[in-house]
């Protein structure tokens, strides 16, 4: 999957293209990251998204703002597919599309957040961020609309008993800690109030 980030693939630049013409600044971009934590981490919310971030155009170049590991960055929105699996995308917009000083505040608040280290734990009320809390959070910021839900950890276990507890005790190394509260993508991906756009997979 990766090598196409470094040479032609007619498929991912078919499906970049589609989403490029239908994108507005501001949308939520979805997508399932092909690596085993992320495999888990669908798994763990019964969803095939995995990951998301927040579209936005720079000099006619289509962009997306993410918390990815190790630190908060833009990359382009043909490597941003390239990386899910089978290039499955799925776009989702806020109720209104945002104007433009709506769009010049998401950017403020994605740039304050720029560089910050990834957290491995998913905690929401930590220092560093993660796909999901980046995503709420600026756009709560911006124009104060928090898409998905926070919850704890034993309410999302709760809700999804196909989640691998021994997995997820390994990763909190041996203690799950269940009042940890998180926002996931999955809560996202299905925020009634959002509208979907597009959806993808090749």
């Amino acid at each position: 999957m990766l090598r196409s980030l470094f040479k032609s693939d007619p498929r991912l630049d078919q499906i970049t293209a589609e989403v490029s013409r239908q994108l507005c600044e501001g949308d939520i971009v979805f997508t399932a990251i092909d690596a085993f934590l992320f495999h888990q981490v669908a798994r763990g919310t019964g969803s095939w998204c995995s990951h998301v971030g927040i579209a936005v155009q720079e000099k006619g170049e289509w962009f997306v703002l993410e918390s990815a590991v190790p630190v908060v960055k833009k990359c382009s929105l043909r490597r941003f597919i390239a990386r899910s699996k089978n290039y499955q995308v799925e776009v989702r917009r806020l109720p209104q599309v945002l104007n433009p000083d709506q769009v010049a505040q998401v950017k403020l608040a994605a740039a304050k957040r720029m560089g910050t280290f990834y957290h491995l734990g998913f905690d929401y009320d930590s220092g560093r961020q993660y796909c999901s809390k980046f995503v709420y959070q600026v756009l709560e910021e911006a124009v104060g609309f928090a898409p998905g839900k926070i919850q704890t950890l034993q309410q999302l276990i709760e809700e999804n008993p196909q989640a691998n507890l021994n997995f997820w005790r390994v990763w909190y190394l041996g203690f799950i800690p269940w009042q940890r509260r998180a926002v996931t993508p999955a809560s996202q991906l299905d925020d009634p109030r959002l509208i979907t756009v597009i959806r993808l997979s090749a």
